[in-house]
């Protein structure tokens, strides 16, 4: 008699999540002989997922709302989801699947797994909202089969808040990982009198632009004959002049949003990617310009000193300090061309022996199998 295949219900908040960082994750499951279901805010891309072979359904939850009665509907959407597809296991991402999904597995006694894919911008200010949110966390939390992690400081943190019981297994991951094939190793950019450096992120000030902006600035007072390429999409529009006052005087190259193998186009054509972020799970942005061969300067903060190491891969720099910003770009800047490129080389070296996504999805799959064969004792 066959053996009845295993279920397994992905929740997220948005389609990038699943896109962008688990195509290969997804695949592994499916793979391993887990019907996949994936459920998030319907986007443009769902035959793309669909396309590995699960099937793709909508969840209506919004990434940063704070409305209470429609994330009430959430966790009753995902009752439904859960009582519909039968699931044997359910694996959440960010924040409020975390939360209001876990509710959901709890009410309807399934297993389930949360990954905290970062604390977010929310709990690094204090106040009524970062309560609320600690307390509902601790709910979802409660009964998980495991939390993973994407760095130590974060379950740390989760855990001396009470958040995250002793009890509870936890598992830090090496973030999304990367897909070395498709973040394939490039060769160095000729060395023509010129440095270019690369900043890819969503326009918000806590990724460090403030800091970004007058560390540029300064340095191509220095260097006139280097490029700030800026690649990201608005989050904050508060920070819209500024971008468009140094696009137009020459100081950056603002080429706004772009699909990812766009911005694999323009990183292999730079010396280096920069990312003074104040928080991170874990950097992607990091992982894939290490992963290109690209050096990269970063914040010093857990999420980011994973994915380099200084002086060999890239170079920190201090949160919120935009002349340690600046002085790590010029330390670069007068690094020898030949260093720079081992540089690139050594972080391609990094990321094949600790970040290959394929590692991410094993660590998945070993504990949703085991979570399973402890429910079957």
């Amino acid at each position: 008699m066959r053996e009845k295949m295993k279920k397994i219900l992905i929740i997220a908040n948005d389609e990038g999540t699943i896109l962008h960082f688990r195509r290969e994750i997804v695949k592994a499951f499916i793979e391993e002989g887990f019907e996949v279901t994936v459920c998030y805010p319907l986007a443009e891309n769902t035959a793309s997922i669909e396309s590995l072979g699960c099937r793709v359904v909508n969840v209506n939850v919004s990434r940063h709302g704070t409305d209470v009665l429609q994330d009430l509907r959430f966790i009753k959407d995902c009752k439904t989801l859960i009582k519909k597809f039968q699931p044997d296991i359910v694996l959440t991402y960010t924040v409020k699947p975390n939360i209001y999904a876990s509710i959901a597995c709890q009410q309807t006694k399934t297993p389930y797994l949360n990954n905290v894919t970062g604390l977010g911008s929310i709990l690094q200010n204090k106040g009524l909202l970062s309560t609320l949110i600690l307390k509902l966390q601790k709910i979802g939390y409660r009964k998980s089969s495991c939390v993973f992690f994407q760095n130590v400081e974060n379950r740390d943190k989760l855990k001396a808040l009470g958040v995250i019981k002793d009890s509870t297994p936890t598992y830090i991951l090496p973030g999304s990982g990367v897909n070395l094939e498709k973040q394939k190793y490039e060769p160095f950019p000729p060395n023509d009198g010129r440095t270019r450096f690369v900043f890819v992120s969503r326009v918000r000030a806590d990724k460090g632009y403030n800091e970004f902006f007058e560390a540029a600035q300064n340095i191509k007072r220095k260097y006139p004959h280097t490029e700030f390429h800026v690649i990201g999409w608005y989050e904050e529009e508060a920070l819209s002049p500024m971008i468009d006052k140094l696009n137009a005087e020459g100081v950056i190259i603002y080429h706004g949003r772009l699909l990812q193998e766009e911005v694999h186009e323009i990183e292999k054509t730079c010396n280096c990617l920069i990312h003074p972020t104040y928080h991170e799970g874990m950097a992607n942005v990091l992982l894939e310009a290490a992963a290109t061969g690209r050096p990269v300067i970063a914040t010093n903060i857990h999420g980011c000193i994973e994915a380099f190491e200084e002086g060999v891969t890239g170079f920190g720099c201090e949160v919120k300090d935009a002349g340690s910003l600046e002085e790590a770009i010029e330390k670069f800047i007068c690094t020898p061309y030949e260093k720079q490129v081992e540089m690139g080389k050594r972080g391609r070296e990094k990321m094949e022996k600790e970040f290959d996504r394929r590692l991410v999805a094993q660590a998945y799959i070993e504990m949703m199998n085991k979570t399973l064969e402890e429910k079957a004792q």
